[in-house]
């Protein structure tokens, strides 16, 4: 959920361009390394579709914090100072903490209309201000036939900037909070399909009501050929890109669905022809319309995914967003729990030593961005396509197993528990590690073959990793 704006200005890019030490070396050098580039497009992996897979052919597990303003820089609300988005720092934030994904945000409008009848602006945006006349926000209007390429640039070079890092970007193409959702009537009052704002005589809120949801449908075939223009000019720009992800909308409401169904076939049938495809993706529908779709991936809204999350089944690869969830909130054990489900958690982030957000970091902040760098480390050190979630095997109900080969056990509580090894012949390792300190201790060897109990050797809740020994 959009909660606050910040900043505004331009910052310019100007160019485009071994753990089987054991799981303590592993996590304690979590971070250090520079991010693996892509090798290729993501695609579904094709034998556990929890994932996804590149070039390479492992499976890639994302996960990593997200913010609102890391793309366009606009003006929160109230006395605090302006200041530009430091865009450098947020990649050295993610690269230190191990994460590899984060959502490219784009708030659709130009302007907010602020309750002290100031305007904060965002800059870039798709379309050109050529007038004539003024907008409601006295700049002059726009001409939605010229879409502006410093937007573009700007997508291609922050896009680019994270590719060399081995970060994957979704690329937002709308927002729902834009166009006046969740009553926000300032944001539709600077939105480019605002009726006062352009020189095309577009009208995205044909029934009057001081929003401009009606953009979100099929209903006016002008405003969707212009979607439809922009949309392509997206993939023209960073099609040829291997760590694109495209999202269709941020929170769109159901009524939505046909106009987002619509958009996923228009992405996949531009792309068809094109060298390489990407995948697409969709959330906050009810769960039946987001697993009926034929999106690739999906960020759920159920409060289900909270506090038991659901294992996933392989149906859809599962983003699962805190920002979906909460909004703002989520800890480090709802990182665990998810990645335990199959699931790639990411996280709704102030970043506030980034951004400068007035309200500051919460307590939870710091414990969720460090579980999951360690929950990337741990799957890049396991043979993920191979694991799924298995409830059946340990106490807690949160595994993920190659049965016979791999275990990995949350324990949300700590204390003990007992995990299902009969098909685990031969000698195994075990290790567990500390999510609250970010430690790993060897727990030695033991022979498969039957349910065995373990008990964790801190306070707390933990991580236990039990393999085949090599």
């Amino acid at each position: 959920m959009q909660t606050w704006w910040l900043n505004k200005g331009l910052l310019k890019h100007k160019t485009r361009t071994s753990l089987a030490a054991g799981l303590l070396v592993a996590l304690l050098t979590a971070g250090q390394a520079v991010g693996e580039k892509a090798t290729g497009p993501l695609r579904v992996h094709p034998t556990n579709p929890r994932y996804f897979t590149d070039g390479s052919g492992k499976a890639v597990y994302l996960t990593g914090s997200h913010t609102w303003t890391n793309f366009q820089d606009g003006g929160w609300q109230g006395s605090s100072p302006e200041r530009l988005f430091d865009y450098k720092a947020y990649l050295d934030f993610l690269q230190a903490h191990n994460h590899n994904f984060i959502r490219l945000w784009t708030p659709e409008t130009a302007a907010n209309h602020l309750e002290d009848g100031t305007w904060a602006l965002v800059d870039p945006v798709p379309y050109r201000r050529t007038g004539p006349g003024e907008a409601l926000d006295g700049k002059p209007r726009f001409d939605l036939t010229k879409l502006n390429q410093a937007y573009f640039d700007r997508l291609c070079q922050r896009v680019l900037a994270a590719g060399e890092r081995g970060i994957y970007v979704a690329v937002m193409l709308f927002d729902l909070w834009g166009v006046g959702g969740y009553n926000n009537l300032g944001a539709w009052q600077g939105h480019p399909f605002h009726k006062d704002n352009n020189v095309n005589g577009i009208n995205g809120d044909p029934d009057g009501d001081g929003k401009g949801l009606e953009s979100h449908t099929l209903q006016i075939p002008a405003i969707t050929a212009l979607q439809k223009a922009y949309v392509e000019k997206v993939m023209d720009t960073v099609g040829d890109l291997d760590n694109v992800l495209y999202e269709i909308i941020n929170e769109g409401y159901d009524e939505t669905k046909e106009w987002q169904y619509h958009l996923v076939d228009l992405i996949k049938q531009y792309e068809a022809a094109k060298p390489k495809q990407h995948p697409v993706g969709i959330n906050t529908l009810n769960l039946p319309l987001l697993f009926g779709s034929r999106a690739d991936w999906i960020s759920p809204g159920s409060v289900g995914y909270r506090d038991d999350p659901p294992a996933a089944d392989g149906r859809k690869v599962v983003i699962s967003d805190t920002d979906r969830l909460w909004g703002v909130g989520g800890d480090h054990r709802w990182v665990w729990k998810s990645f335990l489900r199959g699931h790639n958690p990411i996280y709704m982030d102030r970043i506030a030593a980034v951004t400068g957000s007035p309200e500051g970091d919460l307590s939870v902040f710091e414990g969720a961005r460090k579980a999951m760098g360690h929950t990337r480390t741990l799957a890049n050190r396991m043979n993920l396509a191979e694991m799924t979630p298995r409830n059946d095997l340990a106490s807690t109900q949160y595994c993920l197993a190659n049965p016979g080969k791999e275990y990995l056990v949350y324990l949300p509580e700590g204390g003990e528990v007992t995990v299902d090894l009969s098909v685990a012949s031969g000698v195994l390792e075990v290790e567990w590690f500390n999510p609250s300190t970010g430690t790993a201790t060897n727990g030695g060897t033991i022979e498969g073959g039957a349910k065995l109990s373990f008990k964790v050797p801190f306070e707390g809740d933990a991580v236990l990793y039990v393999r085949r020994k090599p």
